[in-house]
């Protein structure tokens, strides 16, 4: 059952993995298969290394 929280999915509906990483929100599959059960400390890291990599990945087109 998924834990209620007061972090946002980073989820932007463009539901997409290229090499692992899902385009749209920046998280792995795995994350993204943790997500719902995840804590708030946990979905919170889960979230910077996300903004990490789309940060690393550059300007979207």
């Amino acid at each position: 059952m998924p834990t209620a929280s007061l972090v946002p999915s980073p989820c932007r509906n463009i539901c997409q993995l290229k090499r692992g990483i899902c385009i749209g929100c920046g998280r792995t599959g795995e994350e993204i298969a943790a997500w719902p059960t995840a804590s708030d400390p946990v979905r919170l890291q889960i979230r910077a290394r996300a903004d990490a990599r789309l940060s690393a990945a550059g300007p979207r087109r």
